[in-house]
């Protein structure tokens, strides 16, 4: 399909940035953001309070209606699971690890795209994650992967659990940083990886406002965006 406004496509792993740059971007775009990640912690809070297990022998089985009838919204800020405000809740590192473990399940990941299509196939969008520029929009006008080096990205993700006030330390958030780094790139379905054709920067050096600057200038190019 032809798009009026193209769909950006932000990946890379975790504390490279993704987030902050993808939120800023459609800001001074006047394109809505969509955080593919929070999609699927907020899943993974769904399952935990279900009591639903990675390792369950019948995960397919225990997944079905829940996947059938979840309802994930965005408001602002806000990620609202069912009508219910959750944005603080999915901020645990160990709902992040249960989200990157359910990731792994097929009918998951299928509902995923099948919602993130749905939320971006108009265009207008800026959506982030680990397999939006190859599985989810592979057709996205503009793709993205952003990096960073592994201690530089613990550090980013130590300051914001401790601004958070969670209880951690640098060398557990590295340990697990790289163990999810390895889980995501590792996987057989829709594995962490750069497309072919995406733009690659390495934010390790650079301050947020020079990325946004430098997506938004590959992307102003060609397109003429609406302001906010």
């Amino acid at each position: 399909m032809t798009r009026a406004r193209p769909v950006i496509a932000i990946d890379g792993p975790g504390g490279a940035g993704k987030s902050t740059v993808a939120r800023r971007l459609a800001q001074e775009l006047g394109f809505t953001y969509l955080n593919t990640g929070a999609m699927y912690r907020a899943l993974a809070l769904a399952m935990s309070e279900a009591a639903i297990r990675p390792d369950d022998p019948k995960l397919e089985e225990h997944l079905a209606p829940i996947l059938k009838s979840i309802k994930i919204e965005f408001d602002g800020e806000r990620v609202v699971l069912n009508g219910r405000d959750i944005s603080s809740e999915i901020t645990r590192p160990e709902i992040s690890d249960l989200a990157s473990a359910f990731s792994t399940a097929a009918p998951v990941r299928a509902r995923m795209r099948e919602l993130q299509r749905a939320a971006g196939e108009q265009g207008g969008v800026v959506m982030e994650g680990r397999d939006i520029g190859t599985a989810v929009f592979p057709d996205a006008e503009f793709k993205f992967f952003l990096d960073a080096d592994p201690r530089v990205r613990a550090e980013r993700r130590y300051e914001e659990l401790s601004a958070r006030g969670t209880a951690t330390n640098r060398d557990e958030v590295l340990r697990e940083l790289m163990e999810r780094d390895q889980r995501d790139s590792g996987r057989a379905l829709a594995p962490l990886r750069r497309a072919d054709d995406a733009i690659v920067i390495d934010t390790s050096n650079l301050p947020i406002d020079q990325v946004v600057c430098a997506l938004k200038e590959r992307i102003q190019g060609l397109y003429v965006p609406k302001r906010a």
